[in-house]
C-alpha cells in the first residue's frame, strides 16, 4: 500500500466513527468535511529512532519560535 492509500483509508474510518458517535460534530464543521485535502508523509532515516519521533509528535502545533528543527536529532 501507498502512504497516500493508507491516509485516505485513515481518514475514511476516523470520520466516519466520529460522525456514527456524534452526528452534530458534522453540522459545526464548514462543509461538513472532518480532513482537510492534504497531508504530510516523511520517512525516519538510518539515524532516527523511535525517541525521536515520539519527540516530533509531541512538538507538533507548537510555535515555531519555541522550537529549532536540529534539536530532534541531538
Amino acid at each position: 500500500m501507498s502512504p497516500g492509500q493508507i491516509v485516505r483509508i485513515f481518514k475514511s474510518i476516523t470520520a466516519g466513527e466520529i460522525f456514527r458517535r456524534k452526528p452534530e460534530v458534522k453540522k459545526e464543521l464548514w462543509g461538513g468535511e472532518f480532513w482537510t485535502d492534504g497531508y504530510y508523509v516523511a520517512t525516519v532515516g538510518e539515524r532516527g529512532d523511535w525517541e525521536t519521533v515520539e519527540k516530533y509528535v509531541e512538538r507538533q502545533g507548537k510555535d515555531k519560535g519555541e522550537l529549532r528543527q536540529l534539536d530532534l536529532f541531538q
